[in-house]
């Protein structure tokens, strides 16, 4: 009994330790994605042409104010394919716009 009760107890340890290190390794992914985005991806040529269709798309203009637009807002991320969103989840902002958006989703 005690034999049983010991193998079980290793046993939900084990999955614990698993489960910790998936967690673990999600985070290490998102971070290097979150880098890889920041320090690569946005100081492209892509990233300005795309950048630029989104502005001149939205007339350079903020599309939730109407101010001269000075930044481009992601509505959604492509999560594991950085730099393959599609214009249309892409909107022209001004500065003040766009902090608040993301003080919403914080």
């Amino acid at each position: 009994m005690a034999g049983q009760i010991l193998f079980l107890l290793i046993i939900v340890l084990g999955v614990l330790a698993v489960l910790a290190l998936k967690s673990r390794l999600f985070e290490i992914e998102r971070k290097n994605r979150a880098d890889y985005y920041r320090d690569v991806y946005l100081k492209s040529e892509a990233w300005q042409r795309k950048r630029y269709v989104v502005f001149k798309r939205d007339n350079w203009r903020c599309v939730y104010c109407g101010a001269p637009a000075t930044q481009v807002h992601h509505k959604k991320y492509a999560k594991y394919n950085i730099g393959k969103e599609p214009i249309e989840w892409l909107v022209s902002v001004c500065k003040d716009c766009h902090e608040s958006l993301h003080q919403l989703n914080q």
